[in-house]
């Protein structure tokens, strides 16, 4: 999307958020109606499809008209702030800075949309992109042109800063932060410090943090309490309509013998000196089955509704893991999961999730899935009709593990049962191709050793 500019230099208009965006609401004003503002300082928090976004301002001034209110919906390219009329911080008409300005202030909320705030997945919603690292190859910090701009007026040398964004990537924050901490920042690092594996066997760990609450708040007396859909719940309300209206679902189920891949996972993690789920092997197996006779169940829907409606059939697994968060339910990505080895997924799936719990994952890991798998059991349930993740065409509930009795060569015996939920569009899965891909799942699961190693070289 093109950067709007605005016609009148003392009208600062909403900027472009992020690729795609049009709109914004407005989720609260951090300033008032004849303040004076530093450049830089923030302006509003607001909400898009995509993130949670500060808005910085373009210039020093003072506040005369703010554009909207709390829970309004905000067009890209509309007036957001009206300062006091004058020249800039530097005594130069206002005209001549207008664009430099904006496209400022447009790169200082790209840069905390990609690498601090960013929330926008749910599970109906599409997500991809791989974790930065921590410095580039050449050794030169990560920041956005914005960043460098400011580092550059505040006399910092940006590359002694630590970052504290995605990836170490140094924000606006850290440069103000080093000029007041008076001493040298320590060395940077030269690389990516290892991302934690994940801890749970498709249950909570005993340290892991609680789900999120929904508990409601009464006012005292009152009887009932007025919720406004808004920000990532309105959000994740849309996309399942558009999800439950555009797709036909139907759910197969099935359970999985794991009682040898409970073992085998006990015996990686004793090698390995890591702590191994469940959830590497399902990603390995649904991995396998993606790239091998079911490929139908890895695509996407193009031009919905559209004469141009087509099927994309996806060669690579971009998988993404449904994560529970305090803003909703968010679908960070795993890109190319089939080339990955299962130790290797689980240390990208804990970083993955722990960012998007801590809305610091950066945009492209949001963008992209081409199937998901959503862990129902985390906290409890069996099997579930999972809504599929729009405009993907599968998805798979995996839910809580039970001990129960299996029969295996006539004997009956004592195993861990797995229940395993398929979604999938009728539009584009005929049923039977479904019920075979699960089978095949189950059957993956029951004999993992072949998991261990990555689906595709």
């Amino acid at each position: 999307m093109a950067h709007a500019k605005s016609t009148d230099p003392n009208v600062f208009i909403l900027p472009d958020l992020g690729e795609g965006v049009h709109e914004a609401e407005l989720i609260d004003w951090k300033v008032s109606e004849g303040d004076t503002v530093e450049e830089h300082q923030i302006l509003a928090e607001m909400e898009t499809d995509k993130a949670l976004v500060e808005v910085p301002s373009p210039r020093a001034g003072t506040i005369k008209t703010l554009h909207g209110s709390a829970g309004e919906i905000l067009n890209v390219g509309n007036p957001l702030v009206t300062y006091v009329g004058g020249g800039d911080n530097n005594g130069e008409p206002i005209q001549q800075g207008v664009r430099t300005h904006e496209m400022d202030a447009q790169e200082h909320a790209a840069e905390v949309v990609g690498e601090e705030r960013e929330d926008a997945g749910t599970v109906v919603g599409a997500m991809g992109g791989d974790l930065g690292g921590v410095a580039s190859k050449d050794g030169k910090a990560l920041a956005t042109p914005a960043v460098r701009r400011l580092a550059r007026d505040m006399g910092v040398d940006i590359n002694a800063v630590i970052g504290s964004g995605m990836g170490g990537r140094v924000l606006a924050k850290d440069v103000k932060s080093f000029t007041g901490g008076g001493a040298p920042a320590p060395a940077r690092a030269s690389a990516p410090a290892a991302p934690v594996i994940a801890t749970q066997s498709f249950a909570p760990a005993p340290s892991a943090a609680p789900a999120p609450s929904q508990q409601t708040q009464f006012a005292p007396g009152a009887d009932t309490a007025r919720i406004p859909f808004r920000g990532v719940r309105r959000t994740i309300a849309n996309r399942l309509r558009e999800s439950v209206n555009n797709a036909v679902h139907f759910t197969v189920m099935d359970e999985a013998d794991v009682s040898a891949l409970d073992s085998l996972r006990k015996q990686l993690a004793a090698a390995s000196g890591e702590k191994v789920s469940f959830l590497p092997f399902v990603c390995s197996a649904v991995a396998r089955v993606l790239t091998g006779q079911f490929g139908a169940l890895n695509a996407t829907v193009e031009g919905e509704g559209t004469d141009e409606m087509a099927v994309l059939q996806h060669r690579a697994v971009h998988m993404g893991i449904a994560t529970d968060t305090d803003t909703g339910l968010m679908v960070p990505v795993l890109r190319d999961c089939d080339k990955l080895g299962v130790l290797e997924i689980g240390r990208q799936v804990g970083a993955i999730a722990g960012a998007a719990r801590s809305r610091s994952i950066p945009r492209e890991q949001l963008m992209g899935s081409t199937f998901t798998i959503s862990n129902v059991g985390s906290y409890a349930g069996r099997f579930a009709t999972p809504v599929i993740n729009a405009p993907e065409v599968a998805i798979l509930a995996v839910g809580r593990n039970r001990e129960g009795m299996v029969v295996k060569d006539g004997w009956f015996k004592s195993g861990k049962l797995m229940p395993l939920s398929l979604a999938c569009d009728h539009r584009v899965v005929d049923g039977a191709t479904a019920a075979l891909a699960l089978a095949e799942i189950v059957r993956l699961l029951q004999d993992p050793n072949q998991l261990l190693t990555p689906a595709r070289g």
